[in-house]
């Protein structure tokens, strides 16, 4: 019977990482729906963006106070994963604090963690009141209402309470700790149920709380501890499950995402090998240009992106590692002169977009059955894709490197190169590019006039 709760513990863990495990390859093999990308050049300089921009947040603190405070849960997140570990060592072996033979230095963790524990739900209470208090502008724009807005404060919900059940397992904890010393100091016999809550660890804030537990039974105040501890480890399980559904999941891939993230000079842009590829097979005098293509030869590729599938697997990492922070958008020159243009929504909609291709391929056997749906159009518009002045902003602003405008270039490429979709001012300075040398209605031979009037 004592072997009971280990086996329940190990069946909980192996159903929660099972499932966890399942969600994580469906987000690999979806990201593999796009075109492979080559990435092993500036290795140096890609781990040290990891270091500064995903382990240093260095980005999120240009903006100080909604930077500050989200270091504080990162932080807290990082670090309390320590005393996870030791949960799921306690659980799976049936000991209790594991790693109390550590002594001043575990008394060091245990501090360290209630008041980071102390300091994230203080945050917490900040980012809600940011969210839903203040009315802060990048929170209220259209693509933000219905589930956007609401994952965001589910998220808030889980940390207020995963802390709050922290802090009580370990003011329980503390005050059977004092209950079983007080009885050693008496001399009388400790209960084999006391003496499991050794003396361990240093609870600067948890203590402050002991007092609400006074009066109460030894073995109420086991149920609580217990409890507590069930509901904590239960609660990070599910909130492991959850990021999968949530924008959170940049938690686990802004670390790959920043190390993928351009580092080419901004506003230098990606030849398209398909269009290099026929503009040599054109200036090649010894080809036929009317002659057919051999009977296996692969279909010509697609100029620019009309789906997901035509995007590369960096920019479909780029949309499941999206914050949805709105930094992008805030920034955007045309979404603040009224454009319809949101850097932030045209990340969304590739993720959701990509969720639909994924649900397509789990209905029919890991196979995709065209559904009469393409990215562009059902759900990014033209106008939005027009909107961008390339000017870079989304991409600087971006506190996980993500590039939205090589979204948009790739769906102006395919709206241009494919469809001959692109708005008559663009026609008309391509026709001059292609006859004047330039975008302006002058011949070359004219172009100094202006001086001699």
């Amino acid at each position: 019977m004592q072997y009971i709760p280990n086996i329940l513990f190990f069946l909980l863990l192996a159903a929660g990482v099972g499932y966890f495990t399942k969600n994580i390859r469906t987000v690999i093999r979806n990201i593999k729906l796009g075109i492979p990308v080559a990435i092993n050049d500036h290795k140096k300089e890609r781990y040290g963006n990891v270091a500064r921009i995903a382990l240093g947040q260095s980005k999120l603190l240009k903006r100080p106070i909604s930077g500050a405070l989200h270091a504080i849960v990162y932080l807290g997140f990082i670090i309390i994963n320590i005393e996870v570990l030791e949960i799921i060592i306690d659980g799976l072996l049936g000991t209790h604090r594991i790693f109390a033979f550590l002594g001043g230095f575990y008394d060091f963790l245990i501090g360290t963690f209630e008041i980071l524990a102390l300091l994230v739900l203080v945050s917490v209470v900040l980012f809600w009141t940011r969210r839903n208090v203040l009315k802060i502008k990048r929170f209220l724009s259209p693509e933000m209402k219905g589930w956007p807005k609401q994952d965001g404060n589910i998220i808030l919900y889980f940390e207020v309470v995963l802390m709050g059940l922290f802090l009580i397992m370990n003011s329980s904890d503390y005050a059977l700790q004092q209950m079983g010393a007080a009885k050693l100091i008496s001399g009388s016999l400790v209960d084999p149920d006391l003496a499991h809550y050794i003396k361990a660890g240093s609870y600067p804030v948890s203590s402050l709380f002991a007092g609400v537990f006074d009066g109460m039974s030894q073995s109420s105040l086991i149920v609580i501890e217990r409890t507590a501890w069930w509901l904590h480890i239960t609660g990070i399980l599910i909130f492991l499950n959850y990021l999968y559904f949530s924008k959170h999941l940049h938690i686990l891939l802004a670390f790959p995402n920043v190390y993928f993230g351009a580092v080419t000079p901004k506003g230098q842009f990606k030849n398209n090998q398909a269009v290099t590829a026929e503009v040599k097979m054109m200036m090649d005098p010894s080809v036929d240009p009317f002659a057919a293509p051999a009977p296996d030869a692969p279909p010509p590729a697609k100029f620019g992106a009309s789906d997901v599938m035509d995007l590369s697997q960096v920019q479909l990492l780029n949309a499941y590692t999206c914050t949805e922070c709105g930094r992008c958008t805030s920034e955007c020159p045309a979404n603040q002169t009224g454009k319809k243009l949101s850097p932030r929504k045209i990340m969304m909609d590739t993720r959701d977009r990509l969720q639909e291709v994924s649900k397509n391929i789990d209905a029919n056997a890991g196979v995709f059955v065209p559904d009469g749906k393409e990215l562009l159009k059902d759900y990014i518009s033209t106008e939005e894709l027009w909107a961008c002045t390339t000017c870079n902003a989304c991409v600087e602003a971006c506190p996980v490197s993500i590039d939205p405008l090589s979204i948009i270039m790739d769906m102006r490429q395919y709206l241009v190169m494919e469809q001959s979709a692109a708005p008559t001012e663009l026609n008309g300075t391509m026709t001059n590019i292609e006859n004047n040398g330039a975008p302006w209605p002058f011949n070359q031979m004219d172009r100094l006039n202006w001086a001699k009037e």
